[in-house]
């Protein structure tokens, strides 16, 4: 029986921005091509009963809550292309403005 560590839901969106494989290593590098840094926990028992994860990943201002780290991984991978795809369809307010 094969267990997957993160969901289909995730994989599909992951493969829509041309990251195929999903697992933990694959997952890891790839975050540290977009960002330098960021930290990854392993909850203790009562946070995680609190928060109903596993895992937290803070990068930046933000945090991805998770049950696997490569959740975790993927969630902050997501949350990167979508505001870099974000920041891409927004017109520069500078050059409006000029």
């Amino acid at each position: 029986m094969v267990v997957r560590e993160i969901a289909a839901e995730l994989c599909e969106q992951l493969q829509q921005h041309g990251i195929t494989q999903t697992d933990e290593v694959t997952l890891r590098q790839t975050l540290e091509q977009y960002v330098a840094t960021y930290t990854l926990i392993k909850l203790a028992e009562w946070p995680a009963r609190r928060w109903k994860c596993q895992y937290r990943l803070m990068m930046k201002d933000n945090m991805y809550d998770a049950q696997s780290v490569p959740e975790a991984y993927a969630r902050a991978i997501l949350a990167m292309l979508q505001q870099a795809t974000a920041n891409q369809d927004t017109p520069n307010e500078q050059s409006e403005t000029d």
